[in-house]
């Protein structure tokens, strides 16, 4: 039995906390019809998993209001994210066959329970990518992605010392909560994980609050960029992108992206100013470090991991990953920590899920380094900044939006996601709900015939 799959069933035997308030392991409607179902027994499309590497496109029950802050959303967009490989990969423990993905999504409100009093059918919303309550001690600071009420997973609070938030479509390591990438989904405690969106921002761009911009933006101001610094970001994709774009905003005199495939051309086709890092490109012997340090004589003064722990370089950590003697690698931290300058401050966004091996420590500490977990990105401190900031033009998520796609072919999507192909940046998805294409965005891609 795959790691993750046994991960779930350990949890069920243990059994979960008392925690939560919302209930847990709503991963499905088809799980239990009855109480999960909408008793009009309408289906609809949505992206299941069904194992390591293998999601699909299922016709799956349409979900019902459960409970009084419930608010049902008809899909209008949603969208594929690096974190998603995780779970495709199996890397992300305590995922089962069906679980419906997907953490990204806005969409139309078409019902929602009787407690729900700020939100009215129609409202064009974005979702959190994450389940707040809205009353903890977290959620009164709008750290949203640690509310205490929202997830009750034992195995989480013992392997992490206290639990994360909920998360949409992420395993039931985070609650077991159904995802987006479907045409319908429920939204617990709706009153507070929903934003209604402006009429100037259509859903291509409003899309985006619901995680890569804000995750971004809290790498960058978390982590501590400021006026005059440079900045070194491994990982060209989505969030590397933005965090490129935020570290200029923030006062960054250069941003160094380092990657080793066409999206480092994508990133400075929209913008110049970057500097590029192909370490596949480097002359043999030559390290990542070593170039920086040619770069910039003390190293940079800023590090932002926007990559992930399960991508080995080198075959010692290959194998290990392999044979599960540990669950991350550690080789684009220690680059990190080497890379800086003395003081320098390194943070990581990217998805580590566990424990790695040969961390380099001693020049973590004799040098002053300071390694910064920015943790899941507290959307709600953020997003209602953000999205006045997509009104004003000051920042524009099409940036990173590379192709249109329908949620029909959104299992062959994951596969090209994962390979790089076709140009793939980041997708918007429509569904039978979504409006017509706003101007400037992608024209529909189709991969099926």
């Amino acid at each position: 039995m795959a790691l993750s799959q046994a991960a779930a069933l350990v949890e069920k035997v243990i059994g979960h906390g008392n925690n939560a308030t919302t209930e847990q392991d709503l991963t499905n409607p088809a799980r239990d019809r009855a109480k999960y179902a909408d008793p009009s027994g309408e289906t609809m499309k949505a992206l299941v998993w069904m194992g390591k590497n293998d999601v699909q496109i299922h016709d799956v029950p349409k979900p019902r209001v459960v409970e009084p802050r419930d608010v049902i959303l008809k899909v209008t967009g949603s969208t594929v994210c690096g974190s998603d490989l995780h779970l495709l990969h199996g890397s992300v423990v305590q995922m089962e066959k069906g679980d419906i993905l997907g953490h990204e999504f806005c969409g139309i409100v078409e019902s929602m329970g009787s407690s729900v009093t700020n939100l009215q059918k129609g409202d064009r919303v974005v979702a959190s990518f994450q389940i707040a309550c809205g009353e903890c001690y977290y959620c009164q600071k709008k750290q949203s992605s640690q509310c205490e009420k929202t997830n009750s997973n034992t195995m989480e609070q013992g392997m992490y010392g206290g639990r994360t938030a909920g998360m949409f479509g992420y395993s039931h390591f985070t609650g077991g909560f159904a995802g987006g990438q479907a045409e319908y989904v429920r939204v617990p405690y709706g009153d507070v994980n929903l934003l209604k969106l402006p009429s100037s921002v259509p859903d291509e761009k409003g899309l985006y609050l619901s995680d890569v911009l804000a995750t971004s933006w809290n790498c960058v101001v978390d982590t501590g960029v400021e006026k005059d610094d440079v900045v070194a970001i491994w990982g060209a994709g989505p969030i590397g992108q933005m965090c490129a774009d935020f570290a200029f905003m923030n006062g960054a005199s250069r941003v160094i992206m380092i990657d080793s495939n066409w999206r480092l051309d994508f990133v400075k086709s929209k913008t110049p100013k970057v500097e590029l890092l192909d370490y596949t490109a480097l002359p043999r012997g030559t390290s990542v470090t070593a170039k920086l340090k040619e770069m910039v004589p003390r190293g940079p003064d800023v590090a932002l991991e926007c990559v992930a722990g399960e991508y080995a370089k080198g075959w010692a950590h290959y194998f290990e990953l392999m044979l599960g003697m540990e669950t991350d690698t550690s080789e684009i931290v220690n680059e990190m920590i080497t890379s800086v300058k003395n003081f320098g401050r390194c943070g990581i966004t990217g998805v580590y899920v566990g424990f790695t091996n040969h961390f380099n420590i001693g020049s973590l500490m004799e040098r002053g380094v300071r390694l910064i977990g920015n943790g899941q990105a507290p959307v709600h401190m953020y997003w209602e900044k953000l999205c006045k900031m997509i009104e004003s033009g000051e920042i524009d998520p099409l940036k990173m939006v590379s192709h249109r796609v329908d949620i029909s072919e959104l299992d062959e999507v994951y596969y090209k996601f994962e390979k790089k192909e076709d140009g793939m940046q980041k997708v918007f998805v429509q569904t039978r709900f979504s409006a017509p294409p706003a101007p400037g965005t992608p024209a529909l891609t189709t991969y099926k015939t």
